[in-house]
């Protein structure tokens, strides 16, 4: 248990929904560490067909709402990433969060954005149809027909990042945009690969993914912005009381989405 208070801590590309979703592993990481603010810092979602969510997707969905609760005095911040577009009207009735495009805040006197990083590939943003159509729906179904430890698919996604160059090219787009906009810090996802890049005055930030068999995260403190790589437990099944308690989250939460119409859901995955 990490006894330090965070300002903020972020995380991204969980993709819930998908296969290789260490969702489990991220909730573990929200319930051991203390903070003011979280950011989820887009493609929570893997897709809009919330068919596709398991049991330790909806677990993490339900402490997000938990969290949202102002009694908790944390702020939950939900960035708009690629994977989540047209989810963001359902996403707030859900779980309570507003849902930001980019979002900004002050920190030790520093400027602070965080944005998903998509708007800094040209790719994506060039071939939205194509992407999703032929790049998400495909790896979705190459998941499955992966082995058990999905090895195919996460080498997949890593060449996938070195052949896009994606990693240079959202760091000069972000870098850029914090540029314009005067901000000392600037964190993005996307790439699925964490990374930390200076330049004078500005410092960018890549917070990873929740698919790779090392998920990173961020944290902003007192001691600085630290890349954290996530620490495997030799009880990541979440026995006894933590089990009991995520599982009654679930529970409740899962109660609460059978009363929403179906017409919503199928609205969602269309």
């Amino acid at each position: 248990m990490d006894f330090e208070v965070y300002d903020t801590l972020i995380l991204s590309d969980v993709h819930l929904g998908a296969d290789v979703s260490r969702a489990r592993e991220a909730l573990r990481v929200l319930q051991e560490h203390s903070y003011r603010r979280l950011i989820l810092l887009g493609d929570i979602f893997a897709d809009l067909n919330f068919g596709r969510l398991k049991k330790e997707h909806w677990k993490f969905l339900g402490y997000i709402r938990k969290l949202s609760n102002p009694k908790r005095n944390v702020e939950v911040v939900w960035v708009e990433g690629n994977h989540d577009h047209g989810l963001t009207a359902i996403m707030s009735h859900l779980v309570g969060v507003r849902v930001y495009q980019e979002y900004r805040w002050e920190y030790q006197g520093l400027r602070h954005i965080a944005v998903h990083g998509h708007q800094f590939d040209g790719f994506v943003v060039n071939n939205v149809r194509f992407s999703y159509w032929f790049g998400t729906l495909l790896y979705l179904q190459l998941q499955k027909w992966d082995s058990k430890n999905k090895a195919l698919t996460r080498f997949l996604d890593r060449l996938n990042t070195r052949w896009l160059r994606l990693s240079a090219k959202v760091a000069e787009g972000a870098l850029a945009h914090a540029r314009h906009h005067q901000a000392a810090r600037i964190f993005c996802g996307h790439t699925h690969a964490a990374l930390h890049q200076h330049e004078p005055g500005i410092d960018y930030f890549n917070c990873g993914s929740w698919i790779d068999e090392h998920p990173t995260y961020i944290t902003v403190g007192e001691e600085g912005v630290r890349i954290q790589e996530y620490v495997e437990h030799p009880d990541d099944r979440h026995a006894g009381e933590e089990q009991s308690r995520s599982d009654a989250d679930y529970t409740e939460f899962a109660g609460e989405t059978e009363r929403l119409e179906d017409g919503e859901y199928q609205g969602v995955g269309r």
